[in-house]
């Protein structure tokens, strides 16, 4: 079980993205198409964080064109660029499903002011 832990810990990015749920981010993702490559900008709301160590996801939501479209990111995936926070959310749950039913303005998320 110890030699697993150390190819985990082998295999993590050092600097991996300090997300939380209710952030609002951008996520640069490296999409590969024939032999070019390119990065695609993804913004929205985290409202999902699971799992922990090398099996770290997070999970980020946005509306575009008035459809919902909901993308899980692992964190120490070399496919993930870099995460940039926009704004700090607050927010008392740990996963913020509920945004899935909400619609314009109520699916907002308060800014933390630190």
């Amino acid at each position: 079980m110890d030699a697993l832990k150390l190819i985990e810990q082998a295999s993590m990015k050092e600097n991996a993205p300090e997300v939380n749920v209710g952030d609002t981010v951008k996520v640069h993702v490296r999409i590969a198409e024939g032999d070019k490559s390119r990065i695609q900008i993804f913004e929205g709301t985290v409202i999902a964080k699971k799992h922990g160590g090398i099996n770290e996801t997070f999970t980020v939501r946005r509306v575009a064109h008035g459809c919902g479209i909901e993308r899980v990111f692992p964190v120490h995936s070399p496919v993930v660029e870099k995460v940039e926070l926009v704004r700090s959310g607050k927010v008392r749950r740990a996963k913020l499903y509920y945004l899935r039913k909400r619609v314009g303005k109520a699916a907002k998320v308060k800014e933390l002011v630190k």
